[in-house]
């Protein structure tokens, strides 16, 4: 990545955080000792700046699983569906985090990953908001700047016509809401960009250039270069492949952190509740049973929905 989007990148992750957020990271971070690299935050409570009372959202980069976790099967399961995702709470605040090692989160914020869960949320800003040390910092900023290229390289394939850059964001983003099951209203992507335009547009123009297609500018306006059809059409080629990876990975994990995730299905319920206007309410027996619960309850949620 060229310099002027990775200083982009740096300067946007060390932007300053309220001082709870940083204690908090400090406080994911300490369980894992070594193994813990940086911990990032990110989400609409970065947006709001809302704390208490919200699901605040972090990723933990760990150096390597089987360092990470003392259980074994904790590290197997990191490493064959990843992320796995824990509740944590600090003080007044609570929140969840997933956990990467440092080659998973380089090469799931890349055009190869086989689901945009990661590449989607990292296109967006994101503070850094621990590190262990320099060599950490530099390979979060790395692992970031693959992020914007990915998605706006999927976007351009899919519109190819002339359009702004800012309307080139929440085409990509629509097209990844589409590729998971999320449980978010048809606005939502047009929400994301329009908190800060004037961040979108700086960072498109920056990240334009590092895109696998060519491209034409003019101001904010951009479009295909000619001669792409055939690198477009693969780029298309992929979304199929990226919305039933999506879909069934979602459900692969919600399922699994029944048992990684102590209280997901209470998580599943209030997250699915909060988005899409649901009344979900999770039984007693359901709590005992989370594992069957996760069986039962996303296919119905999905079927009935209130998630797509």
């Amino acid at each position: 990545m060229a310099d002027d989007l990775r200083s982009l990148i740096a300067a946007e992750l060390a932007v300053a955080v309220d001082a709870r957020i940083a204690a908090f990271a400090a406080a994911i971070a300490t369980p894992y000792g070594d193994a813990a690299r940086a911990v990032l935050f990110y989400g609409s409570c970065l947006r709001s700046e809302q704390l208490v009372g919200e699901m605040l959202d972090f990723y933990l980069i760990v150096s390597d699983y089987d360092a990470a976790f003392e259980k074994p099967w904790m590290a197997k399961w990191n490493r064959r569906l990843p992320p796995n995702v824990f509740p944590v709470t600090h003080e007044d605040l609570m929140g969840k985090v997933a956990v990467l090692d440092e080659a998973d989160f380089h090469s799931l914020n890349r055009a190869d990953a086989s689901a945009v869960s990661v590449w989607a949320r990292f296109s967006q800003p994101a503070r850094l908001v621990w590190t262990a040390d320099e060599q950490a910092k530099a390979m979060s900023v790395e692992a970031v700047a693959g992020a914007a290229p990915t998605l706006l390289d999927l976007a351009l394939a899919e519109t190819q016509a002339p359009t702004d850059i800012v309307t080139l964001w929440e085409a990509g983003y629509a097209l990844t809401y589409s590729a998971e099951l999320r449980a978010e209203r048809k606005e939502r992507a047009r929400s994301v960009v329009a908190f800060d335009e004037g961040r979108f547009r700086e960072f498109g123009h920056a990240a334009l250039p590092h895109c696998a297609l060519k491209t034409e500018v003019s101001g904010d306006a951009v479009r295909v270069a000619a001669g792409q059809d055939a690198a477009a059409q693969a780029l298309r080629n992929r979304w199929p492949k990226l919305r039933r990876n999506g879909k069934l990975l979602t459900i692969a994990r919600l399922t699994k952190a029944a048992f990684t995730y102590q209280g997901g299905i209470d998580y599943l319920s209030w997250k699915i509740n909060r988005h899409a206007g649901t009344n979900i309410a999770i039984t007693p027996w359901q709590r005992r049973h989370p594992f069957l619960t996760a069986l039962y309850l996303v296919p119905k949620l999905w079927l009935g929905g209130a998630i797509k």
